[in-house]
Parts: C-alpha cells; sequence; structure tokens
C-alpha cells in the first residue's frame, strides 16, 4: 500500500488551467473526445477515389485538344517530362502531409501555424470550383435525359429554337455528292440546341445582364447536389464505397466509344491528326506550359482532395506505391480518351467534308456540341448518347465528392467536438448553400458566370498555394524532418528524384508558370462576346483573394504569440506541439505522447507559455526547443 501511494505521489497534477478538453471530464473518470473521423472501410476505396478524382472532364475534353494544338504526338514528350518533375512528386507530398496527420487542408496546417492561410486559401478556391463544377453536371444530366428519346432534339433543324443559319448534316452530305455548300456561315443543329435552349443565352446581354433563370437548368442543378449529398452523406464510408461505381464504369463506356469510333469510317482521319508529331513545336516554351498545366490541374493538385483522402487511410498505407497507380493511369486514360474522341471526329471530317481541325474544339463546346452531333450520325444515336453522357456524370461526380469532402472535413477537423457528431447536417448546410449561390449560373446568362468562375477561381491563386505550400514543407518545416516523417510511415525514405523536386525543380516550373500566366494574360470570352472591365476585375480579385488568405493567416499566427516580433514568428512557424500521427501508436521519436490528454510534459508547455505554471518541466521544455533549434540549425 505504501509503494502505491508514493507512486500516485511522484504523478504529476495538472491544474485545470492547464488541461486540455480531452483531460476534463464531467467529474468522474469519463474523458471527453472528439468523435472518431473515421476511415477507409476498404483496401481499395482510397485508390478508386484517387483515381476517380484525377480521372475526370478535362482528360475528355481538354488533353486530347491540347495534345494536337502543340505538336500533337510531340506533345508526349513534355507531358511526360512534366508529369515527371511536378506531378508525381507534388501528388505524393499531398498524399505523404494528409496520411501522417489525419487531418484535413486547414489542421494539417499545425506543421506550421503561421501558414494556416494556405489551408484557407486552398477552401476559398475549392468552393467557387465545386459552385461551377456542379453546374456542368447539372448540364450532363440535362443531356442524359434528352438522349432518353427515339431521335435526339438535336439533330435536326426547324425547331422553335433553330435559326435560318441552322443547317443539319445530311443536307451537307448531300450538297457534298452534287454541288457544294458554302458552310462557313452556317450553325450545326447541336450548337444552337445547345446556345439557344439549353442555355437560351439569346435572352442575356452580357455577364451583367443574367436574365431569368431556366427552370428545367435549375431542377437539374438541385438534382446533382442532391445526388453529391447522398454520396457524401457518411462521409468516406459512403463516398468509399460508390466510387466502385463512378470510378471504374466510365473505362467501360470509354472503352466501348474508342471501339465504335475506331471501326468508324474516317476515324484514321482523326487519329492521324490527333498523333502525327510535329517535333518543331518543342522549340516553343508555350508547348511546355501547355504540359505542365495539363498536369497540374489534370491530377488536382492544390485543391486539397488528395490530402484529404491520404487522411482517411491506416498510418502505414503504401502511399508510394498508390502515387504511380494514379498519375501513370491517368495519363495513359488521358491518351486513350483522346483517341476516342478523335475517331469520331475523323469520321466527323469526313461526312462533313470539312478539315479536323475546323470540327474540334475544347472544352465544354468539345461535350455539349461537337460529340453530341457526331452522336447524331451515328445508328442507334441515342444509345451512344446516352453512354457519351452517363460517362461524363460518373467523371464529373467523382471530382465533386473530392471538392465537397475536402470541404467538410477541413471545418470539422477545425471544430471536431461541435461538427463530427453532426456531420450529415453540416454537409447538408454546406450542399445547400452552395446550390443557392450557383442559382446564378442557371439563368439565361449564367454560361459567362460560369466561364468567369472557370477562368479565375483556379488559376494564378491555386498556383500560389502550391508553390507556398512546397516551400514551406521543405524550407520551413524542413526537407530532414519531412522525410524522416515519411520513413516513419512507409519504412523508407524517400529517393534522391524526390527529394530534388521537392527543393528545386517542382518550385521553380510552378513558379516558371505562375510568370508565364501573368506575363500572357489575356481576358475571358465567350465566343464572340467579350467581358466588360468590371468582370476582369472581379475575376482577378477572386483569384487574389484566395492569395490574400495567406498575409491574413500569418497576422493571426503571429498575435496568438508572444514576445518581439521575430520571437513571434519564430514560434510560429515551429510545428504545433500536438502535430505528429493521429494515434498514440503510432508516435515515435520526438512524436512520443504529445498528443492532447496525454500525461506527457510537450503539450503542457503550448498551455505554460501563455499562462505561466507548473517550473519543473522547464528542463525538458529546453530539451525539446534544442532539439528542433538543432535540427533548424543542421539544415540550413
Amino acid at each position: 500500500m505504501k509503494k502505491v501511494q508514493e507512486h500516485h505521489l511522484r504523478e504529476p497534477i495538472i491544474p485545470d488551467l492547464l488541461m486540455s478538453p480531452s483531460d476534463q471530464g464531467d467529474g468522474d473518470l469519463e474523458m471527453e473526445y472528439p468523435a472518431e473521423r473515421g476511415n477507409w472501410t476498404g483496401k481499395l476505396d482510397f485508390l478508386l477515389s484517387c483515381i476517380g478524382y484525377c480521372v475526370g472532364l478535362g482528360n475528355v475534353w481538354r488533353f486530347p485538344y491540347r495534345a494536337y494544338t502543340n505538336g500533337g504526338g510531340a506533345f508526349l514528350v513534355p507531358y511526360f517530362i512534366m508529369l515527371a518533375i511536378c506531378g508525381i512528386p507534388i501528388f505524393f507530398m499531398e498524399l505523404s502531409l494528409g496520411q501522417f496527420s489525419s487531418l484535413g487542408p486547414l489542421a494539417v496546417w499545425k506543421i506550421s501555424p503561421l501558414f494556416k492561410g494556405v489551408g484557407m486559401g486552398t477552401i476559398l478556391i475549392v468552393s467557387l470550383v465545386a459552385i461551377y463544377y456542379n453546374m456542368i453536371i447539372a448540364y450532363v444530366l440535362f443531356y442524359l435525359f434528352a438522349s432518353l428519346t427515339s431521335n435526339l432534339p438535336w439533330e435536326h433543324c426547324g425547331n422553335w429554337w433553330n435559326t435560318d443559319l441552322c443547317l443539319d448534316h445530311q443536307v451537307v452530305k448531300a450538297g457534298n455528292a452534287a454541288i457544294p455548300f458554302n458552310i462557313t456561315n452556317t450553325v450545326s443543329p447541336s450548337e444552337e440546341y445547345w446556345n439557344r435552349y439549353v442555355l437560351h443565352i439569346q435572352g442575356s446581354s452580357g455577364i451583367g445582364d443574367p436574365g431569368r433563370i431556366r427552370w428545367n437548368l435549375c431542377l437539374c442543378l438541385l438534382l446533382s447536389w442532391v445526388i453529391v449529398y447522398l454520396c457524401i452523406l457518411k462521409g468516406v464510408k459512403s463516398s468509399g464505397k460508390v466510387v466502385y461505381i463512378t470510378a471504374t464504369f466510365p473505362y467501360f463506356i470509354l472503352i466501348m466509344l474508342l471501339i465504335r469510333g475506331v471501326t468508324l469510317e474516317g476515324a484514321w482521319i482523326g487519329i492521324k491528326f490527333y498523333l502525327t508529331p510535329q517535333f518543331d513545336h518543342l522549340l516553343s516554351s508555350k508547348v511546355w506550359i501547355e504540359a505542365a498545366l495539363q498536369i497540374f490541374y489534370s491530377l488536382g493538385v492544390g485543391f486539397g482532395g488528395l490530402l484529404t483522402f491520404a487522411s482517411y487511410n491506416t498510418f502505414h498505407q503504401n502511399i508510394y506505391r498508390d502515387t504511380f497507380i494514379v498519375t501513370l493511369g491517368n495519363a495513359i486514360t488521358s491518351i486513350l480518351a483522346g483517341f476516342a474522341i478523335f475517331s469520331v471526329l475523323g469520321y466527323m471530317s469526313q461526312e462533313l467534308g470539312i478539315p479536323v481541325n475546323q470540327v474540334a474544339k475544347a472544352g465544354p463546346g468539345l461535350a455539349f456540341v461537337v460529340y453530341p452531333q457526331a452522336m447524331t450520325m451515328l445508328p442507334l444515336s441515342p444509345l451512344w448518347s446516352f453512354l457519351f453522357f452517363f460517362m461524363l456524370l460518373t467523371l464529373g461526380l467523382d471530382s465533386q465528392f473530392a471538392f465537397m469532402e475536402t470541404i467538410v472535413t477541413a471545418v470539422t477537423d477545425e471544430f471536431p467536438y461541435y461538427l463530427r457528431p453532426k456531420k450529415a447536417f453540416f454537409s447538408a448546410i454546406i450542399c445547400i448553400a452552395m446550390y443557392l449561390m450557383g442559382l446564378i449560373l442557371t439563368t439565361e446568362g449564367g454560361m459567362y458566370w460560369l466561364v468567369l468562375l472557370d477562368d479565375y477561381s483556379a488559376g494564378f491563386g491555386l498556383m500560389v498555394v502550391v508553390i507556398t505550400t512546397c516551400l514551406v514543407v521543405t524550407r520551413v518545416y524542413g526537407m530532414k524532418r519531412f522525410c524522416r516523417d515519411i520513413h516513419m510511415m512507409l519504412g523508407f525514405q524517400p529517393g534522391l528524384y524526390f527529394k530534388a523536386c521537392w527543393m528545386f525543380l517542382s518550385p521553380a516550373m510552378m513558379m516558371a508558370l505562375l510568370v508565364y500566366n501573368i506575363v500572357k494574360y489575356q481576358p475571358s470570352e465567350y465566343g464572340s462576346y467579350r467581358f466588360p472591365y468590371w468582370a476582369e476585375v472581379l475575376g482577378i480579385l477572386m483569384g487574389l483573394f484566395s492569395c490574400l488568405m495567406i498575409p491574413a493567416g500569418m497576422v493571426v499566427a503571429v498575435l496568438r504569440e508572444e514576445g518581439t516580433l521575430w520571437e513571434r514568428i519564430q514560434q510560429a512557424s515551429r510545428p504545433a506541439m500536438d502535430w505528429g500521427p493521429s494515434l498514440e501508436e503510432n508516435r515515435t521519436g520526438m512524436y512520443v505522447a504529445t498528443l492532447a490528454g496525454s500525461q506527457s510534459p510537450k503539450p503542457l508547455m503550448v498551455h505554460m507559455r501563455k499562462y505561466g505554471g507548473i517550473t519543473s518541466y522547464e528542463n525538458t521544455a529546453i530539451e525539446v526547443d534544442r532539439e528542433i533549434e538543432e535540427e533548424e540549425e543542421s539544415m540550413m
């Protein structure tokens, strides 16, 4: 009994002032802990979610167009080089940060609280993108329902929305057989269906005149938000199961479209146009920049989705292997999509008697004008149209799941005691708010707002966020420390390739991208419409606002510390005391017993610096500080 009493006397007594929320109970032995974040329920959930997130609409409507306008097959040379320099290293860095800390894009900045504004900028960017991205899914739903007919509504002219300029391809083909037609001043039925019926853009004079709400688009947008909410209702436990369909089914449809495309007459014309290498293009800096931009946006780095998905992994998940599977799989998918698209465009070129470069378009024009027109030329056109738009739906939903999970996870990780138990309700609030903000996109002038959001919401602001993240991890936190963290998770340290990219090559390439975008800045446009000056200013401010989150976060972090300005900056730039693996069992070395609620002196030092108090741990605090300082000096 005497030994037991002596043992209790030696245990540290923590005053209430110094107790963390998980130390404090309600007067009994129970402790209050935040609700569990949860994990993926299956081994493939994470991998398929990453594949679904990265393989999106851009693989279908952006990569093929960029390839043929930037040297055809020669474009693959800078594409894979930029994948190695920027894509794979930054991808692996994001996964490592998320898995090591089990935290979302906001809370992960415990790694260096001075830069928490980077996380806030990320959330702002993702929120803006999620608003307009779901509108694109709404357009896809509109076309999906319109395909459920015996004859596609955009197949012929003569509808109330058509004009005298409308000319369908059967007339063009008949004209080519007899008297050549001048089709330069004509419009295809699919283009008038898109502009005059779906968008009803003739009801708006520009971005400053949105016009009336298109109720059919409004209902499609509502349906798309309902689908997204139901799929993220239980977080990764529900979305992780949905991706078994949404991440794999597009490949079946893509293969079907590819087989159908290459068997069409004239398909080789399009494929040849797509892949014919023009090596002289490699001497142009524009081609290398375009390749880097394609990698940058295709993999979705900087949006927080990869970090969020990795935060639900088990601590020792092999993300090194997963990085190469997803990044290389994404590149191969883009190339396959190019074959599927350009084989059909070659067929269209032969049918219409015009060059392929007059048929091909980038962006929504390919998905909602050119390809739908191609479908009308095929037997069983409603079936092929339905399959194409169902593929776009599944591609879009995967990315939207990631955007929403990023936002919800980021905020709930900041307020775990209050929001984690109510995650489903909080997700509903977020979806409703974004639906209401997206209503402007369902108006007759909504396409102008969508183009503005697309051009500026994730432009230079996203690059600033990624560059800052890379520099903070390697310079402020320290390359040595970051590699040691990865060693704790995977059992080995990253090789020279990753270290060289993180330290020099990736930041340098992204800075070149940023400078190029600023120097080669071009005002937004939609067709022949040029945006007014005030809209351009609004777009630039949209991008700047996410950048301004970084200095704003620095000011807040510095004000929370004590001492001189330089001392405050030094303290705020160091990792928080509870930074590290989320589970005590995964903490080794300097991370041992530093979770809130443990009896280690380290978390107490956070409170001691603010409130004073116990001095018996001063020697330990000095040792901890000396250890950090020695590491920082050795890295400098």
